[in-house]
Parts: C-alpha cells; structure tokens; sequence
C-alpha cells in the first residue's frame, strides 16, 4: 500500500509528460510503416549526402565535416527539399520524399501531415542522440593531462578567445542590427567555438605542432572547448527561459562550472568502478555499453538540472578519458560516431535556408550585413589572443590568432542547437553557419601563410592530434 501511493504520483507524471504528443498517439497504429518509410528513406539520402560531401571535401583538402554541413544544405531546404522539417514553417507537401510516400500510398493530406511531422520527430531525435555522441567523443579526445600542462599562456589566450568575440559579437548585434538579448547573446557565444582537431592537422603538416606556437594554440583551443560548452550549457538553458534574469545567469554559470569540474574531480573513483566492470564483463561491448550507459546517464543529468544534455556527455567524455581502457574506448566509438553524428551535421544544413540572405531581395540584406559582421568579429576576435601572449619575444603572434580562427565542429554544434530551440531567426541561424563555414575554408591556408616566414620547423616525433569527427 505504502508503495502503491508512492508510485502513484510518479506514474500519474509520467502520464501527464506523455500525452502532449497526440501526432504520435494517433499515428502509432494506423501509420507507423509509413512512418519508418519515410524515416528510412531520409537516412538513405542523409548518409549519402553526408559521405558525398565528405569524400568531396577530402579531395579538396578541407575538413569532412564542412562537406557533411554543404551536403545537408544542399538536400535541405535551400536546394532539394528531400530533408525538410515543418519547424521551418513548411508542409508535408513540400517534401520530395513525403510526395513519393504519398504517390505509391495514395494517403490522404491529413494523413500525410501526421506521418510527416512524425518522420521529422524521429529524424530530430537521432540528430540530437548523435550531438550527444559527438560531445562525448570530443570530451574523451580533450585529453585531461594536456589540460593540466598547458600552462597560463595557453588559459590566457583562452580566456581572450573567448571573451573578446563574445563580447564584441553580442554588443554589436544589439547595438548595431537590434537584435533581441537573448538571440545576440546566443550568436556571440557561437563566435567562442575553436576547433582543436582541424588546427593541429594543419600544425602537424607544417611540422609546427610541437613549436611554442603550435604547444599553445592545442592547449587553448582544448581550454577553448570547455569553456564553450559551458557557454553554450548557459544560453541554451537562458533561451528556455526566454528571459535574462541576473540570479538565473549566476546559478547557470556556477552550476555549469561546478557541474563539469565535479565530475572530473569524482572521475578519479569512477574511473576505478569503471575498470572493475569492464574487467568482469566477458561478453560483446564490455567496454562500450557502459561507457554510454555513463554518458546516457551524464547527458540526463546535465538536462535534468537545466543545463543542456551535451554538457552532460562531454563531461562523461573527460572523465573516461582519464582511464586505462580510454584507448580502446576510442576505437570502439568512432564507428558509432560515424553512424549518428552525421545525422546531426546533415541536419544543420538541411535546415538552412540561404534564401534568405539573397542580396537581390530588399528585406534580406539586413541579414546579409549581420552575417559579414559575424564574419569580421570571428576572425578579429581569435586574431587577437596572439597579443594576449607576454613574457615570449619572437613569438609568432599573427600565427597563434590565426591558430584560433576555425569554428568547425563546434560552432555547428551552436548552430544546430540554436536552431532546435526556435532561438534565432532564419538569418541569423544561417549567417552562424556561414560564419562557421569561412572561418573554417579560411583558416588552414591563412596558418600556412603565417608560418611560411618559418625557417626551422620541429620535426614532429608524435602523430596529429586526431579527431573521428573534425
């Protein structure tokens, strides 16, 4: 009896949170097979767009992801129309893939609604399943011990990289373009993002990784990630609220902060648990199952307290980076990253619309300008943590900043969630992407320009830092 009241309340929640969703209630029956056709037949042209644009971008020696991202607009809404979602105020008839449901199925229009929002919801879902999963592979590749060496140089340009775009990113669409707070606030932290994994590839090439340069560029840019998700946990959890309230942005910054580095000071007595299991686990994915089922649980925690689920993820990521098994771990995860994260980046541009940012169309080139001044305020903002650098005559100051310029996979990750949470605007979301985009085309022949005055590259005695996913 005792029990029975106990759960009662609880299951009477659980059934309250479930019943907003009647799309799903009604369709479950009558039109799940459409439904997973539809889903079907997006994955089908979400992996081929994304290892299209890929192998493309391979060839032309720019990052895969940039490939993925072009690829998605490229299905999206901008272009082909084949991965499409109704957020963007678009119907079941817009899409090219619901209309061939719909010429083998003959299904009536409200039909054809309810499995297209259908299919959309469960597309979304794997999209955010799969930035998850990203998170979780960045923060396992942050490598903690490298965190600890980098020194105050390396947190110094950190800090500078981080503040100075947001800060000037953030005042400048609210005093320049009157962009509302929360949205300016939202695209000024989205100019935080560095990305590790395609600078070092760059260092590495021009024997440089291992230079003064190239040893505080990597420990920035590992710092740099941190403190953006941190950045990002707090302006996603703000744009729930819909409002800035000086208490709330406190307890979101402290919360975050406490959040990530308590779990990587309890990551020392989890790491041991974890080791145990793994040993006493003798059947297929003894390693794997419970590193998600940590980052699963990490990600939960991380939304259950109102931060965002990533923050969660890439916690976990950091703190099994620091265990024995964290080699293997890695290999074992890319082949799942390969599967869902590009789910994610196909999305992103797919829900693109560079319509609007058409200079011939007066109404857009509002949208136009804000996307140039992002542009300048993203290479400005990193260009200057090279000056941020003291006490080191003869540095190459222009190299570190321009070091600091690519967003990648990072930035998109802003974007994406950005555009998930209704926030911004279509020429806003888009002018971020464009702004991820040229930063990251700009930045690997800007860092061999900056060090073409070089005469003595340090041979590298260690491979490139790598990514699965940069």
């Amino acid at each position: 009896m005792i029990l029975s009241n106990i759960l009662h309340p609880f299951s009477g929640g659980i059934a309250a949170l479930m019943t907003p969703i009647p799309f799903l209630a009604t369709a479950v029956a009558e039109d799940s097979p459409l439904i997973l056709s539809g889903v079907l037949l997006t994955l089908v042209v979400i992996y081929l767009a994304s290892k299209l644009g890929a192998e493309v971008a391979r060839r032309l020696d720019f990052p895969p992801v940039l490939g993925e991202l072009v690829a998605g607009v490229i299905v999206g809404v901008s272009a082909l129309h084949l991965v499409i979602f109704p957020e963007g105020g678009l119907s079941a008839s817009d899409s090219v893939i619901m209309s061939a449901l719909q010429g083998l199925n003959q299904l009536a229009p409200d039909a054809m609604t309810r499995i297209f929002e259908s299919q959309s919801e469960v597309i979304s879902v794997l999209a955010e399943i799969g930035v998850i999963i990203l998170l979780f592979e960045i923060g396992l590749e942050s490598d903690l011990r490298q965190l600890k060496e980098v020194g105050i140089q390396a947190t110094v340009v950190a800090c500078v990289g981080v503040a100075a775009p947001f800060a000037a990113g953030t005042a400048g669409l609210m005093m320049l373009f009157h962009v509302a707070a929360i949205p300016a606030i939202f695209a000024g932290a989205a100019l935080t993002a560095t990305s590790i994994g395609i600078t070092s590839k760059v260092l590495s090439e021009l024997g440089q990784l291992k230079s003064k340069e190239g040893q505080i560029i990597v420990g920035a840019a590992v710092i740099d990630d941190v403190l953006g998700i941190i950045v990002l946990a707090v302006v996603a959890s703000l744009a729930k609220t819909g409002e800035i309230d000086v208490a709330n942005v406190i307890y979101l910054i402290v919360s975050a902060t406490a959040f990530l580095m308590g779990s990587i000071l309890l990551g020392g007595i989890f790491n041991k648990t974890f080791v145990a299991i793994v040993d006493k686990l003798k059947t297929r994915g003894n390693i794997v199952i419970p590193a998600f089922i940590f980052a699963f649980f990490m990600a939960f925690l991380g939304n259950a307290i109102h931060l965002e689920a990533i923050l969660g993820a890439f916690a976990a990521g950091l703190v099994l980076d620091e265990t024995d098994a964290r080699n293997e771990l890695d290999e074992l995860i890319k082949p799942i990253a390969d599967l869902l994260v590009p789910i994610f980046f196909v999305t992103v541009g797919a829900r693109a619309d560079l319509g609007v940012l058409n200079p011939t169309v007066p109404e857009n080139r509002a949208g136009l300008l804000i996307a140039i001044f992002l542009m300048v305020v993203a290479i400005i903002g990193k260009l200057i943590t090279g000056w941020a650098v003291f006490g080191q005559p003869g540095i190459n100051r222009v190299a570190i900043g321009v070091g600091m310029i690519p967003r990648g996979e990072v930035g998109l990750v802003f974007a994406g969630i950005g555009s998930a949470s209704g926030i911004l605007d279509k020429p806003l979301e888009v002018s971020i992407i464009i702004m991820v985009i040229l930063t990251t085309f700009l930045a690997p022949p800007f860092l061999r320009v900056a060090f073409g005055s070089s005469t003595n590259p340090i041979p590298e005695s260690t491979p490139a830092v790598e990514t699965a996913s940069k």
